[in-house]
C-alpha cells in the first residue's frame, strides 16, 4: 500500500526505524541538489498507491505503520495526501531555546514532508516536487499548494512521528535566513498571498526597516565626520544618531522577543544578541538575491 521515501545528505539513516515489511527508498544526495530532487528521484521508482516522505532526521512512534495504514485505508479519491503528527521533545524544567522552539514550530506546520503521505496518482498530475527549491525550505509547501490546485484535498492523520532536536551551532538562526531567498520563488508560484495559504508569518518587512535604519546611520555617521563641524556636519551627526536610535530600538525589541520565551542563560543571552543584530540584513540580501534570481 506504502512506499517509504527517505531523502539524505549523509546523515545517519533513520530508515530501520521504519517497520519491518514496508518498501524503504533511501535517497543520498550526493550531488546536493537538495531534497526536492531526492525525493523525485524516490517516488518515482515507487509502485505503490502511496508515498509517505520521511525526513532522514524523524523517528516513527511505535505502531507507526498500524497508524499510517489506517490513516490512507478508504481515504476518498479526491484526498491527495495525508499528514502525520509531529511531535517535537523539549527539555523539561526549563524554558526551550530559540533553536529548540523553531523545532517545535513543526508541530504546528502545514504539510511539511517530515512525516507526508501524498498519492503516487496525485504526485504524477503535479509533476512532483519543485526542484528550483535547492534546500529543505517551501518545497514541501509549494508541493501542497499545488495538489490542492489540481483539485485535491489534503487531510490530517493520526500517526506519530518524533522530531528530535539539532544543535546546529551558534549561527544557526543566521544560516537559516537563506531561506528568504526561495520566499520569492514561492510569491512568483502562488501570488502575493502565499503566506495566507500555508499558515505562514513572516519578519522581512521589520527586518527590512531595521536593516535600512542600520545602513542610513552609518552612511550618515561618515557624511558627518567628512564634513567636520559645521552646520551641513552637524545635520547628518543628529540624523545620523535619531537612525541609530531607531535601529538599536527595533534591534532590542527582536532579542527580547527571542530572549524572553527562552531559558535566559548567558550563553543563551549571548547568541541571540549577536545574532538579533545579524538577522535582519543578512535575511534582505538572501531575499534580494531571491528576487534577482526570479527576474533573470
Amino acid at each position: 500500500m506504502i512506499t517509504v521515501v527517505i531523502p539524505t545528505i549523509g546523515r545517519a539513516s533513520l530508515a530501520d526505524a521504519v517497520p519491518a515489511g514496508v518498501p524503504v527508498i533511501v535517497v543520498e544526495d550526493t550531488e546536493r541538489r537538495g531534497p526536492a530532487a531526492a525525493r523525485n528521484k524516490g517516488w518515482r521508482q515507487a509502485r505503490t498507491p502511496w508515498v509517505v516522505f520521511l525526513d532522514d532526521d524523524v523517528v516513527p512512534a511505535e505502531g507507526w505503520l498500524d497508524a499510517v495504514v489506517k490513516d490512507l485505508a478508504d481515504l476518498p479519491e479526491d484526498v491527495g495526501g495525508s499528514q502525520g503528527r509531529i511531535v517535537v521533545p523539549l527539555p523539561e524544567g526549563r524554558r526551550p531555546t530559540d533553536a529548540q522552539r523553531n523545532t517545535a514550530g513543526l508541530a504546528e506546520a502545514e504539510w511539511i514532508t517530515a512525516d507526508m503521505a501524498y498519492r503516487r496518482t496525485a504526485l504524477e498530475k503535479v509533476g512532483g516536487f519543485d526542484e528550483r527549491f535547492p534546500r529543505a525550505y517551501r518545497e514541501d509547501a509549494d508541493l501542497a499548494l499545488r495538489v490542492m490546485a489540481a483539485g485535491y484535498r489534503l487531510v490530517k492523520g493520526e500517526r506519530v512521528t518524533r522530531h528530535p532536536v539539532r544543535d546546529d551551532g551558534f549561527w544557526a538562526s543566521v544560516r537559516f535566513q537563506r531561506g528568504n531567498a526561495d520566499d520569492a520563488l514561492m510569491r512568483r508560484i502562488h501570488g502575493p498571498g502565499w503566506r495566507s495559504l500555508i499558515g505562514a508569518g513572516g519578519l522581512l518587512p521589520r527586518h527590512a526597516v531595521t536593516a535600512a535604519l542600520g545602513l542610513s546611520a552609518l552612511a550618515l555617521a561618515t557624511a558627518a565626520a567628512g564634513k567636520g563641524g559645521g552646520t551641513v556636519g552637524n545635520r547628518a551627526a543628529g540624523a545620523a544618531l535619531l537612525a541609530a536610535t531607531g535601529w538599536a530600538a527595533l534591534t532590542a525589541r527582536f532579542a527580547w522577543e527571542r530572549i524572553a520565551p527562552g531559558p535566559r542563560t548567558p550563553a543563551e543571552i549571548v547568541r541571540m544578541l549577536v545574532t538579533s543584530v545579524a538577522i535582519p540584513p543578512v535575511a534582505c540580501l538572501h531575499r534580494l538575491r531571491g528576487e534577482l534570481r526570479e527576474r533573470w
